[in-house]
């Protein structure tokens, strides 16, 4: 089991923290210091949030590994570094740019449709479900309630943005290549590789969420997180046999926001 308290090197005689390592470490103090680095993209390693992009669709698990090394190094879960939070915000901007592109829209409708997607589905809900998760992951799977074993809120939002990154590519950008020529048809082959592409997409989500949850080795019963699976097979199930088509309603959704 890994440390979930700072090191002794940095501790007191009585075991906890000094005024000055105390100070540094509250919640306050790390969000200055991440937004802080916000503004110098000199200190970002891009490289590594590459890294962490890419295995997030290969090996998940090795991602999470590495959050472990930052709070035995740094005594934090969650990142430091706004480098993944950058590349995924630029990764965003193109792809909606092409949703813009492939639904036929005007530059003023594709910068309207772009600070929607940004602002409301990316930051606003991803803020919405990572305090869900804050909350219900301190409240009910912590193993023993103390104050050195809870969840950050910035982990919690790191999670949410390792998920959220696959099934951006999958529906922003792999799906934009079969909108116009499948997906959209009224055909069965249509609304059956689109709600396909939405089956993989959020089973990723579940499943990475799920992983970085049951990282922490302080939280039991994290297998409950894979429950929304059972639901998500169902409503694909359904949707194949009622001839729903996802995709083509998000389309009509993105036309009905830019109006």
């Amino acid at each position: 089991m890994l440390p979930t308290t700072s090191s002794g090197a940095r501790s007191q005689g009585n075991g906890a923290l000094s005024p000055r390592d105390a100070a540094r470490h509250t919640a306050g103090a790390k969000r200055h210091k991440y937004l802080r680095r916000l503004l110098h993209f000199r200190q970002m390693d891009f490289e590594f949030a590459l890294w962490q992009m890419l295995y997030l669709f290969t090996s998940p698990q090795r991602v999470y590994r590495n959050f472990h090394y930052r709070k035995q190094t740094k005594d934090q879960w969650a990142r430091d570094d706004p480098a993944f939070l950058v590349l995924l915000s630029v990764w965003l901007c193109v792809s909606t740019v092409g949703f813009g592109f492939v639904l036929d829209m005007g530059f003023f409708e594709t910068i309207k449709l772009l600070l929607w997607v940004v602002f409301i589905d990316c930051v606003g809900v991803g803020l919405l479900i990572a305090t869900l998760m804050w909350f219900i992951s301190n409240k009910y799977l912590v193993k023993q309630q103390n104050r050195d074993y809870d969840v950050e809120w910035g982990y919690a939002f790191d999670v949410h943005l390792n998920a959220f990154y696959p099934l951006l590519v999958i529906l922003h950008f792999i799906q934009l290549f079969f909108i116009n020529y499948v997906i959209i048809s009224d055909s069965v082959i249509g609304y059956f590789v689109g709600n396909t592409l939405w089956l993989i997409a959020i089973g990723y989500y579940i499943y990475v969420t799920f992983l970085g949850y049951s990282a922490l080795p302080f939280l039991k019963n994290t297998a409950i997180l894979l429950y929304p699976f059972a639901l998500l097979i169902m409503l694909y199930l359904i949707s194949l046999a009622c001839g729903w088509n996802f995709t083509k309603m998000l389309c009509s959704f993105y036309k009905y926001r830019v109006k």
